[in-house]
């Protein structure tokens, strides 16, 4: 399964901006426009960097069905895990599904497409 999700960068006054202008209906997102938003290239690494590409990559190919499974897949601390889990949940990457009193991740974007430009405008009016 891959799943293309485009990423936008867009400082923080911009976004607001971005989301007022929607809500007033004065703007449109396009289909083709990011889905994800990010406030730098260092705050998209951070959710987005190798040790995350690496722990999407094991829910992928393993298909844990619990976080204590994931746990031992990967090395890493249970706290830790869901910690990050939920952060990629935020930005739409994974999500968490209760079964059983269990939270099993799946992973809804494999691959990601990044788009940013100099000024707001220039990503709205693209």
């Amino acid at each position: 399964m891959r799943k293309v999700v485009k990423v936008g960068i867009i400082s923080r006054d911009d976004y607001r901006e971005r989301t007022i202008a929607i809500a007033k209906g004065e703007y449109m997102p396009r289909k083709d426009e990011p889905k994800i938003w990010f406030e730098s290239l260092q705050s998209m690494s951070q959710v987005l960097g190798n040790e995350n590409q690496a722990l999407l990559k094991i829910i992928l190919e393993k298909k844990p069905r619990s976080l204590a499974e994931l746990e031992q897949l990967t090395g890493r601390k249970k706290a830790n895990l869901s910690r990050t889990l939920k952060t990629l949940e935020r930005y739409g990457v994974v999500s968490l599904n209760r079964e059983n009193n269990r939270l099993i991740p799946k992973v809804h974007a494999t691959d990601f497409k990044v788009e940013f430009g100099l000024h707001y405008s220039s990503l709205m009016a693209a």
